[in-house]
């Protein structure tokens, strides 16, 4: 295993390593204040695309961090991105699966969004977008089905297929882009990890080379395996989805396995 040296950017996961639900792992408060003491810049940068930046700010003031709106990068404002440089969005209709999070970067970009069953020729929708929605409904996969099957683009802002949560691991929005790809037999282009996409963008804020860039997760499938691709080096917590035996059924790995961000902490306190 590598030694830690040569950091000078983290791009760190949130669900599953910052917290699980609205539970703070322990060592939140000391873990951002070693970053804000060493000066060592981050973006946050989660999958999960229900909420916006501001709303993940304050949930981490809460919980006695304070960050900076142009700290946090979320699947849903790396979909609104991505979609502004394939898209002209003031020509282009949006239907949307999921909560703020996913409808209010696409529409800060100057898309227009439609709403239930606004289907016919003049008013459907040239994409689908489907994030994580916790008031998903029959009328919301029905409408984003009628639109799939007209011939809407389908994207998933992340393929994430469990959620970890104070209650337990639950489903994620891998599941409802599963139910839509069952309805429609299209399948979705993924934004978040573990395509390198949202890697890159986090990259681009922090304007830090990528040899120097670590991403922090706890996911093998998503946070680990998309910092493979997007070719940065990478370390996993065990307070979240996977665990060392996971390992054993994949071909890649993390450079670097803790505990949680108390040990990343200690790790990060011996660089100076």
């Amino acid at each position: 295993m590598q030694n830690f040296t040569d950091i000078r950017a983290l791009i760190i996961d949130m669900d599953g390593v910052l917290w699980h639900g609205d539970q703070p792992q322990a060592g939140l408060v000391e873990f951002f204040q070693t970053l804000r003491d060493i000066k060592l810049p981050f973006v946050l940068a989660t999958n999960n695309a229900s909420m916006t930046a501001q709303q993940y700010v304050e949930k981490l003031a809460k919980m006695g961090v304070c960050v900076a709106l142009n700290e946090i990068l979320t699947s849903g404002m790396a979909t609104a991105l991505f979609l502004s440089k394939h898209y002209h969005p003031e020509h282009t209709r949006v239907f949307v699966i999921g909560g703020i999070g996913a409808r209010q970067p696409l529409i800060d970009l100057g898309f227009t969004l439609t709403g239930l069953y606004e289907t016919n020729p003049e008013q459907r929708a040239q994409l689908v977008v489907c994030g994580l929605d916790r008031d998903l409904s029959w009328d919301k996969l029905a409408t984003a089905t009628l639109n799939i099957r007209a011939g809407a683009y389908f994207i998933g802002t992340n393929g994430d297929i469990s959620l970890p949560t104070e209650h337990g691991v639950t489903h994620g929005n891998g599941a409802i882009l599963a139910a839509l790809q069952t309805a429609t037999g299209v399948a979705p282009t993924i934004i978040g990890k573990p395509e390198p996409i949202i890697y890159q963008q986090a990259m681009e804020l922090l304007g830090i080379d990528m040899d120097y860039t670590i991403a922090i997760g706890d996911r093998l499938d998503t946070d680990i395996l998309g910092a493979v691709r997007a070719g940065i080096r990478s370390l996993m917590v065990l307070s979240g989805i996977s665990n060392e035996n996971d390992l054993k059924h994949v071909e890649y790995s993390p450079t670097w396995i803790r505990q949680d961000i108390r040990d990343i902490t200690r790790m990060l306190r011996e660089l100076t």
